[in-house]
């Protein structure tokens, strides 16, 4: 089971976003994307079969998920998880200093 999630919320711990907050637009392996994190300029070339205009585009660029850690909105911090199984056998994503279950 995944700590980290698409949509999740999650706050950047380290680097030069450090502190910056933003929801998960993608996760791929160990790399996520944030939303308005670690954004990046790309020189794009013009496609007219994809509807795309070229020039300087700014995008997010991924960031390594040890970076990043699950917004808890109680604490107002960000914070690790852990799994735990519920009593009818489902497995449930919990903060680990409350023991809180994550809703997302």
């Amino acid at each position: 089971m995944n700590r980290i999630r698409k949509g999740d919320q999650v706050i950047v711990i380290t680097g030069k976003n450090k502190g910056q907050r933003g929801d998960v637009l993608k996760v791929d392996g160990d790399r996520v994307v944030v939303s308005n994190v670690n954004l990046v300029k790309r020189h794009t070339k013009p496609n007219p079969q994809a509807n795309v205009a070229g020039g300087i585009v700014e995008r997010e660029a991924s960031i390594h998920i040890s970076n990043v850690q699950l917004f808890n909105p109680a604490s107002n911090k960000g914070e690790r998880v852990g799994t735990k199984t519920l009593e009818d056998g489902k497995k449930v994503r919990v903060f680990r200093s409350n023991g809180e279950v994550v809703d997302a």
